[in-house]
C-alpha cells in the first residue's frame, strides 16, 4: 500500500469520518475515494491539493510521511496547512534540538521537506530549557564574527515571516543560496514583498531576497563555537554585536 493511501485512511479515521462522508467532502465518488485508500489507484495533483487543504496537511506531509506514526497536534501549521515537524522530546519530556551537521547541508535544500531526510538528523540536547521546534545549522565562512567557520547556531523554528523583526538575526533557508545566516530587515517600501540580509561583517554587502523564495526562518537562539576565538574576533565592535544579537541591553 502506498503511503498516500495509507495516510488518506489515517486521516479519515482522525475525523471520524465514513468513506461515503469524506467523498462527499471531495466530491467524488465512494468507489473512487476507496480505490485510493486501497492504493488500486492514485489521486490526481488537483486532487491531492484537494485533500491537503481539507485536512489542513502539507502534501509533501501526505505524500511522503507515514502519518500514523505521527501526532497531528505535534505538526506545526504553515499558513492553512500543516508541514511534517513532530516535536522531539526525550524521555523527561523536554524538547530536542535536530542537528544538521555540514555533511548534510549541502543537502538541506533538497531534503529539508523530506521526513525521511529529516529522520535521520543527530539529536542533541540544551543545557537549558526550551518550548517548540529547534535545530541547529553549521555556520560557513567569516561573515557573521565572532563567530567561525564551522560554529553552529540554533533557531527556533518561526511560523510566520510577520514574525521577523528588524535588526534580529536569523538561520533562513532559501531557493537560490541555501542556509545562510543573517541580520534581516523588512524591506516594506518596495512594491514586491523582500527582505534585505545583512552581514555584520562590512565587507560583505548587504542583498536582498524576495519572501517567495524563502522556504524556512529560524529564530536565533544560541551558538556553540568550535575552537577558540583569536585574539582579533574579540575586538569590541564584535563583542557588542554578538552581545546584542542575544538581545542584552547595554549602556555606554
Amino acid at each position: 500500500m502506498s503511503k498516500i493511501a495509507k495516510n488518506i485512511r489515517v486521516l479519515r479515521a482522525l475525523k471520524k469520518l465514513s468513506q461515503e462522508q469524506l467523498s462527499e467532502k471531495l466530491d467524488i465518488s465512494r468507489s473512487r475515494l476507496g480505490s485510493y485508500e486501497e492504493g488500486r489507484a492514485e489521486p490526481s495533483y488537483d486532487l491531492l491539493i484537494t485533500i491537503a487543504d481539507y485536512f489542513h496537511v502539507a502534501i509533501d506531509a501526505l505524500v511522503r510521511a507515514d502519518l500514523s506514526k505521527t501526532d497531528p497536534e505535534a505538526l506545526m501549521k504553515i499558513g492553512k496547512n500543516r508541514i511534517l515537524f513532530p516535536i522531539l522530546v526525550d524521555k523527561d519530556n523536554n524538547d530536542l534540538v535536530e542537528v544538521v551537521p555540514i555533511k548534510a547541508i549541502a543537502g538541506y535544500l533538497n531534503g529539508y521537506a523530506d521526513p525521511s531526510f529529516i529522520e535521520e538528523l543527530p539529536i542533541m540536547n540544551l543545557p537549558f530549557k526550551i518550548i517548540g521546534k529547534h535545530r541547529a545549522f553549521p555556520i560557513k565562512g567569516d561573515s557573521m564574527p565572532p563567530l567561525k567557520d564551522g560554529s553552529v547556531v540554533v533557531g527556533k523554528y518561526l511560523e510566520s515571516l510577520d514574525d521577523i523583526k528588524d535588526g534580529q538575526t536569523y538561520i533562513v533557508l532559501t531557493k537560490n543560496d541555501g542556509v545562510v545566516y543573517k541580520r534581516i530587515y523588512h524591506d516594506k517600501k518596495k512594491s514586491i514583498d523582500t527582505f534585505e540580509f545583512h552581514s555584520d561583517n562590512p565587507e560583505y554587502a548587504p542583498y536582498t531576497v524576495k519572501s517567495e523564495n524563502i522556504l524556512e526562518v529560524w529564530s536565533f537562539v544560541c551558538s556553540l563555537n568550535i575552537g577558540e576565538f583569536k585574539q582579533q574576533d574579540l575586538n569590541i565592535d564584535n563583542i557588542i554585536r554578538f552581545l546584542q544579537s542575544y538581545r542584552v541591553e547595554m549602556g555606554k
